[in-house]
Formats: structure tokens, C-alpha cells, sequence
């Protein structure tokens, strides 16, 4: 079965890149980024779920912010505990009820899998991504070979500088039998932040469809 795509990080050109048909949609509801997103949500194409990434935000403007956009996911980008995503689900399951739960590891060669046990029964997802100095976003795929001791069946969404010339790694990649439940590219497809270039989003998408 072959990855769900999602596009994160948008700010301006939200309609040229749903035409795309994602499956997910990500907005960064974090002000230290630079596609930090406060504007409107025009309707979207069925099929397409939004994603809000939110970093060691208050539950409460979470969940405000969650009926605003009428969102479909949150995901969590920052150092959020046990505790809190317990919290946080009980929030969900009253005013957002049917929202995922992702959680965000920033990894490199050192990175301890041992710390998704405890949020392996509270959230739905995993999303790795390449640790840098930004909260994403930095460009740069992390090393792909320590996915080999991913030791969960849980899904996972894989993030991190993915581009064009990550191409034939990444179907490599996709050949193992790792649950990969997404893609998720932003930075390599911009010509500046929280600009898509859909014009490279659309040859990267038809490789991978037609592979």
C-alpha cells in the first residue's frame, strides 16, 4: 500500500496546492516559525484532513483552535509530556471528537526509540523528523538506516527535507515493511516559506504515484 502525502506548512497558496489532492493539509500554529499560520481556510476537496502542528501550546488554544479550522488532526511538535496528551485526548473526545493525535520525534543517529513506549498506546501516529535547530522545517533528510530499529507496528509519518532528490532512497525505503502510514514535505517545495512550488510538488507526486 503505497504512503499517504502530506504537505505541511502553507500560508499563502492553500488552493493551488489542494488542487493537488493531498491527503493532509498541515498548518503551523506556532508564532516562532516562519509559516506560522493565522489566516482563513478556504473549503477544501473531500478527501484532503487538515493537520494542525502546535509546539507546547496550552490545551485550551489547542482545542480553540481545533473547532476554528474544524481540524482533523493535531500534532504535537514539542516536548509535550504523557500527561499532557492525556489531557489533551480528554479535551479532544469533548469538543473534537474523531481528531488524531500525532507525536513529533526530532531524530538523528543518536535517537533513543526506547521514548515512544510511553505515548505508544496514547496517540495514533508517530511523525519522525530530522533534528536541527528549527522545530522543523530545516531541509535536511536525518539518517533513513536507523528506521531499522523502528521496534513498534505502530504507523508513522516520515518528515524531514524530503525532495525530488530524495526520490529513489525514499522508494527504497518504501519497499520494507515499515508502517509508513505518510510523506510529509514543506520546506523542499518552496520558493519561500509557506509558498508551495506546485509545480515540483506535482512531478514529485506522479513519480511516486506511478512507481
Amino acid at each position: 500500500m503505497k504512503p499517504l502525502l502530506k504537505i505541511c506548512g502553507i500560508t499563502h497558496n492553500i488552493a493551488g496546492v489542494a488542487e493537488l489532492q493531498p491527503d493532509y493539509l498541515g498548518f503551523i500554529f506556532y508564532d516562532k516559525s516562519p509559516r506560522f499560520f493565522e489566516g482563513e481556510i478556504s473549503s477544501l476537496p473531500l478527501g484532503i484532513k487538515k493537520v494542525g502542528v502546535f509546539v507546547d501550546e496550552k490545551v485550551s488554544k489547542i482545542i480553540e483552535l481545533c473547532i476554528k479550522y474544524s481540524l482533523d488532526v493535531i500534532q504535537l511538535h514539542g516536548n509535550e509530556t504523557k500527561e499532557y496528551v492525556l489531557d489533551l485526548q480528554g479535551y479532544l473526545t469533548l469538543y473534537c471528537p474523531d481528531v488524531l493525535i500525532w507525536k513529533v520525534f526530532s531524530v538523528d543517529d543518536n535517537f533513543d526509540f526506547g521514548q515512544l513506549s510511553v505515548f505508544e498506546k496514547k496517540v495514533d501516529a508517530f511523525l519522525f523528523d530530522t533534528k536541527g535547530t528549527e522545530k522543523g522545517g530545516n531541509g535536511y533528510t536525518f539518517n533513513w538506516e536507523i528506521l531499522k530499529n523502528y521496534p513498534s507496528k505502530k504507523p508513522f509519518i516520515l518528515s524531514g527535507g524530503i525532495g525530488l532528490q530524495e526520490i529513489d532512497s525514499l522508494k527504497e525505503l518504501l519497499k520494507t515493511n515499515l508502517p509508513i502510514h505518510a510523506i510529509d514535505v514543506n520546506s523542499r517545495f518552496e520558493t519561500e516559506p509557506g509558498m508551495k512550488d506546485v509545480s515540483a510538488l506535482k512531478v514529485f507526486i506522479e513519480i511516486l504515484k506511478h512507481d
